[in-house]
């Protein structure tokens, strides 16, 4: 499994290269993502029978709808087993890994030594290396070539 980072400041436009690059990267295969999010956010709707499994005190709550199925898992970033916020990425990556998934997009982890994409004019401190290539204009960049070199060429 290719994993490939993209790393930026805040509204560098990750996100829109995330969403231009999937399409493209999916003609290879499957394709995953996996997102850091710096403060915690509401993932399931208080009062829905899940909501309240979590609640509850499940560890891991899995949903299947007839279009979509869910993991909600109580343990993020900081969690007492983690020496660092890249643990959980690793377990991550490797339950994607697990599962099939040819390349993983990974947005936010900078620390992380996969291949980056920087997107943005400067590189963020504290980026590990491996940088592959530098985009300052996610709308313009040829996500074609792009694609095509991560998935394909790319290691």
């Amino acid at each position: 499994m290719k994993v490939l980072g993209l790393v930026g400041h805040s509204n560098s436009g990750k996100t829109t290269l995330v969403e231009r690059l999937l399409p493209e990267c999916s003609k290879y295969g499957r394709v995953g993502t996996v997102k850091s999010i710096h403060h915690d956010i509401e993932v399931d709707t208080p009062g829905t029978d899940t909501h309240r499994h979590a609640s509850a005190g499940a560890e891991t709550v899995v949903g299947i709808t007839p279009s979509t199925t869910f993991e909600i898992t109580n343990r993020g970033k900081q969690t007492h087993e983690a020496a660092t916020e890249l643990d959980p990425l690793r377990a991550t990556l490797q339950r994607l890994q697990e599962r099939g998934y040819d390349l993983v997009l990974v947005e936010g982890f900078r620390q992380a030594r996969c291949p980056k994409l920087v997107v943005g004019d400067t590189v963020p401190d504290g980026t590990a290396p491996r940088i592959i290539e530098q985009i300052t204009d996610p709308d313009a960049v040829d996500v074609a070539r792009l694609a095509e070199s991560v998935c394909v060429l790319g290691d």
